[in-house]
């Protein structure tokens, strides 16, 4: 068998502290492994050459026990877990591990002759359909043995810890009789509890003679029920003794009261260093107290100054609310000169325009008339240059200057 299987029976799959509901041999301590295997030794009386059925076996150390008397036992449980540890150590030619809900079984009518239900009911919202399913597969002359906690007593004992969260329905004494007898005519309920006892017995083991004086306590006081059922006959009960070892209790007690002083001694010193921290704690808390009273006057003043700024910031706002009016003031008259001054310009510009159209045109009137007087001036001088060359030539002529000879002829 793994370790991961083995831890996985023993967690708690809601977070919660381990409270005994799956029991693994070895695992567990002394008194709850007595507490457990007790119901299947008393049921084991009822098992010779019977077809066994356990409900809930859970790790199958109990449908072994049964084994052991009968003829067939099949164990049921609904974690997968719980059935593979129980086929891997307490398999056995006439025992049988199948997973499934005790709610819904996979058999015929009659089919058992003895069917135990250790431990479950409580744990079962729908607690009326495990005990149909177990009348129905019940042979007519066969018993049913079903047990569960008291409710009073075990509230009174989880008193510190709470509610135990995986029961989803505990019984009182008259109230599990009632359940039972809606299903079948024949309820015995017998109690079980731990009792004090001194044993005389050899070293080999001998039979046992029992004596129980002062047999007292009602049902209400009990630890479990025990009940015994059966539809076509009541069956026959006997008071049972379990005795899980004979040993000297007296000495193991007095060795667990000095294991118990031990831890006690353990648990004073880390009472002391708790009390220790816990009075450093107050100190600090009582100086965090003292920080905290001095941020509060800090905060205090804080607050006024806070109150101060905001009247001066009002104060200050007026101000500026009353320059930002002055401004807007200015600037509208800034913003009318402007436009005005923008209109005077305006005006001027045209004017201007005009004046400069004027003296544009007349530039090129100016323009145009001294091009044609430039014209005039070139002809003129192409004028003068062809009478110069003509009176160049006339003076280099040969018949004026026979007449200027003479005294005739113009004057060039």
């Amino acid at each position: 068998m793994s370790g991961a299987i083995v831890q996985k029976l023993l967690s708690s799959p809601k977070g919660q502290e381990f409270t005994g509901e799956r029991v693994v041999p070895g695992l567990v301590n002394d008194d709850l492994w007595a507490e457990h295997l007790s119901r299947y030794a008393f049921a084991a009386r009822f098992t010779p050459a019977t077809r066994v059925l356990d409900l809930g076996c859970g790790t199958g150390y109990g449908t072994r026990e049964l084994a052991l008397c009968a003829r067939n036992v099949i164990g049921v449980d609904i974690a997968n877990d719980a059935v593979q540890y129980a086929r891997e150590n307490f398999g056995a030619p006439n025992t049988r591990f199948l997973q499934g809900s005790v709610t819904a079984l996979p058999f015929a009518d009659a089919s058992f002759d003895l069917i135990t239900a250790f431990e479950v009911i409580e744990h079962l919202t729908d607690w009326r359909s495990l005990l149909s399913e177990a009348r129905r597969v019940l042979a007519p002359a066969g018993v049913v043995i079903v047990s569960t906690p008291n409710k009073l007593y075990y509230a009174e004992s989880r008193m510190l810890d709470g509610p135990n969260p995986y029961h989803e329905h505990e019984f009182e004494y008259e109230e599990f009789r009632a359940a039972l007898e809606e299903f079948f005519p024949h309820v015995a309920i017998l109690v079980q509890n731990r009792l004090e006892s001194i044993a005389f017995y050899p070293e080999s083991p001998l039979p046992l003679d029992t004596r129980v004086d002062k047999q007292q306590g009602s049902p209400q006081d009990a630890n479990f029920f025990v009940a015994v059922c059966s539809q076509g006959h009541p069956a026959v009960t006997r008071s049972f003794l379990y005795v899980p070892r004979a040993a000297n209790i007296l000495r193991e007690r007095e060795h667990h009261i000095k294991l118990l002083e031990t831890d006690l001694r353990q648990l004073i010193g880390e009472h002391s260093e708790l009390a220790q921290k816990h009075t450093d704690l107050t100190t600090h808390l009582e100086e965090q107290n003292r920080w905290a009273s001095d941020l509060q006057v800090l905060w205090k003043q804080s607050q006024d100054r806070i109150v101060e700024l905001q009247e001066e910031l009002v104060s200050v706002a007026d101000g500026y609310a009353e320059k930002v009016r002055e401004l807007e003031a200015e600037n509208l008259e800034k913003t009318k000169w402007a436009q005005e001054t923008e209109r005077r310009l305006g005006n001027e510009l045209v004017v201007q325009s005009g004046q400069l159209a004027e003296t544009l045109r007349r530039l090129e009137q100016t323009e145009a008339t001294v091009e044609e007087r430039t014209r005039w001036a070139r002809s003129l001088e192409d004028q003068i240059r062809n009478l110069e060359t003509q009176i160049a030539l006339m003076r280099e002529s040969r018949w004026l200057k026979l007449g200027r000879a003479i005294g005739a002829g113009p004057k060039l």
